[in-house]
Order: C-alpha cells, then structure tokens, then sequence
C-alpha cells in the first residue's frame, strides 16, 4: 500500500494497525472518490484560508467575486448556481460581500422581485489585491504534481465537476 499523509494530530498510521480487517477497511476507505475529494477540499481551504488569513475572504466569497469581476450582472439564483450553492447560502454569501461594499444589489426593473448582483469598484480592488495570493494556495495545492499531471488532473477533476454539478453545496 503507498504511504499517504495523514492529518495532523493523527498518530495512528496502518503500518501501526495489526488487525488485518482495520488495514482493509482502512484501505477501502481510502478507495472511495467521495472520501478523497473532501479530504482534498479540506486540504485546499486550508491553504486557501493561510494565504488569506488576514483578508477575510473565503473560497466561496472568492469564487463570487471572480464571477462578478469577469463583468457580469447575475441575479442571486444565477450567481449562486454558477458556484454550485445553494440559494440560502448564496443569500448568505451575498449578504457579506454586500455588508463589506465588495458587491452591490439592485433591483431587476423587468422583474421587482429579482435581485441582479454586481461588483463594485471597491470589489474589483479586493480582487486584484487577492489574486496572487489565492494563485499562491492554488500553486502549493498542487504542488506534488509535474506540469503535465497538473493539467491531466485539471481536465479530469473539471469533467467529474460538470458531470455531477449540483447546487447543494454549503460553504
């Protein structure tokens, strides 16, 4: 079995376990994707949230900032799918960003119970003075791949995204 790094804290490693059936179930454990995956987007807002330790500003926050600086004006429901929220955490998300003067809220004069969401000025600052931090997370995340397997994991993990997008994410 190939050695994985363990959480902090953890003292028990499976060359410890002596019990064949805990190696086993251990090692089916580490053969689910779902398993892997939320251990990787643990280990990814970890590093995001070291970089951005004194800025206040989460994955998510971030993800919606990026959407908005790109130019668009969305309505909360959009804004929230294209991040894969849900609509009580996208409100929630909102809410912040708004509270910080990082977006603005208006609303849609073609429908008076939608509200379209933009970036302000200060927001589009915020970003640009982020950017390279949050680039720096994503550089040590990725750190243990080549070049090559960077992009092959990059194409992969964005076909699984599409495939299983779902809204029901919390932040």
């Amino acid at each position: 079995m190939e050695k994985r790094n363990r959480p902090a804290g953890n003292d028990v490693r499976p060359d410890d376990i002596r019990s064949p059936e805990l190696i086993e179930k251990h090692d089916l454990l580490w053969s689910r994707p779902g398993y892997l995956i939320r251990r990787l987007h643990q280990a990814h807002v970890a590093l995001f949230m070291e970089e951005c330790a004194d800025v206040n500003i989460t994955p998510v926050q971030f993800g919606f900032l990026t959407i908005l600086d790109g130019g668009a004006k969305l309505d909360q429901a959009t804004l929230g799918a294209e991040v894969g929220i849900d609509r009580t955490t996208t409100a929630d998300v909102v809410n912040r960003l708004e509270g910080r003067g990082l977006i603005r809220r208006e609303t849609n004069p073609g429908d008076r119970r939608m509200r379209i969401v933009s970036i302000t000025p200060e927001g589009r600052d915020f970003v640009r003075s982020v950017v390279s931090r949050v680039e720096a997370a994503q550089v040590k995340f990725l750190a243990p791949f080549s070049e090559q397997e960077r992009a092959a994991f990059l194409k992969l993990a964005a076909r699984l995204a599409d495939q299983s997008a779902t809204p029901n994410a919390k932040e």
